[in-house]
């Protein structure tokens, strides 16, 4: 009985894994629409605080595309990226992304913002945003 039980959680909990890299693989980051397009690097850059000339804007920490995000965008996972925006935080050399509620939100700051810069789920883009990234 326990090892059966053993074997279907451990199924349960591979096809749940499947399901959130296959939603993972659907994320764009998006600026305004007159925007260039960036480099995996620049937007690295931007989101580890090493350039300044962009406003990253976050999902929340709840939002499964976030730690999707990072890890794609940065190769770092959510202890990593605390780690990198405490430090730049103490040291006084940056604050972190501005988190916003939604991909409504991000794309409203993006919209009215030629510095900000979000990502969102790819089915979220609308003619208010410029996809500049996409992260497969």
């Amino acid at each position: 009985m326990y090892k059966t039980l053993l074997t279907s959680n451990l199924a349960l909990i591979a096809i749940l894994a499947m399901g959130v890299q296959a939603h993972a693989g659907d994320i764009v980051v998006v600026m305004g629409p007159g925007s260039a397009a960036l480099s995996k690097d620049q937007v690295a850059n931007v989101y580890l605080g090493r350039n300044n000339s962009l406003k990253p804007m976050d999902l929340p920490g709840s939002n499964p595309l976030r730690d999707a995000f990072y890890k794609k965008a940065t190769d770092r996972d959510r202890p990593q990226i605390k780690a990198v925006w405490s430090r730049l935080t103490f040291t006084g050399q940056g604050q972190p992304p501005k988190e916003l509620s939604d991909s409504a939100a991000i794309k409203k700051a993006v919209a009215a913002d030629p510095k900000a810069v979000g990502y969102i789920d790819k089915a979220d883009v609308d003619g208010s945003v410029k996809v500049v990234l996409a992260l497969n």
